[in-house]
C-alpha cells in the first residue's frame, strides 16, 4: 500500500450520498447564479428599453416637424389642403407597408426555434443509429 494514500473512513453508500448531496448543492448554486445574472440582464434591458422609448418619442417629434416642413414647402406650389393630403397619404402608405412587413415576421411559423428543433432531430437520429 502506498504510504501517501489516505483511506476515507466513510463507506461506499456514505460516499455516494455525499456525492449526491454535493451535486445537488452545486446545481442549486449554479441555478441561483443563473437567476441572479438573468435578473441583472433584465434590469439592464429594462433601462435600455426606457431610453429607447424616450429616443423614439423625440424622433417622432422630429418627424412631425419635418413632415410639416414638407407640407409648407409643397404649399408654395399648390393649395395647402392638397399638400397636406399628399404628405399624409404618402406617410400613411409607408407606415402601412412597414407594419405589414413586421406582422409577416411575427407569424407563428417564423417564431419557432427552427435551428434548435433541427439540431434536436439530428441528435435523436444519431442516438438511434448508435
Amino acid at each position: 500500500m502506498d504510504m501517501n494514500a489516505r483511506e476515507d473512513p466513510r463507506s461506499i453508500p456514505e460516499l455516494v450520498s455525499a456525492l449526491t448531496g454535493d451535486l445537488a448543492n452545486l446545481v442549486r448554486k449554479e441555478s441561483e447564479l443563473v437567476r441572479t445574472e438573468v435578473g441583472e440582464k433584465l434590469s439592464h434591458a429594462g433601462k435600455a428599453g426606457g431610453k429607447i422609448a424616450m429616443g423614439a418619442v423625440l424622433l417622432l417629434g422630429a418627424l412631425m416637424v419635418l413632415l410639416q416642413a414638407l407640407v409648407i414647402l409643397l404649399s408654395k406650389v399648390m393649395d395647402p389642403f392638397w399638400a397636406s393630403l399628399i404628405v399624409g397619404v404618402l406617410v400613411g402608405v409607408a407606415g402601412l407597408l412597414i407594419v405589414k412587413g413586421a406582422v409577416a415576421m411575427l407569424k407563428p411559423e417564423n417564431m419557432g426555434p427552427n435551428r434548435a428543433a433541427r439540431q434536436l432531430k439530428q441528435d435523436a437520429q444519431i442516438v438511434r443509429n448508435t
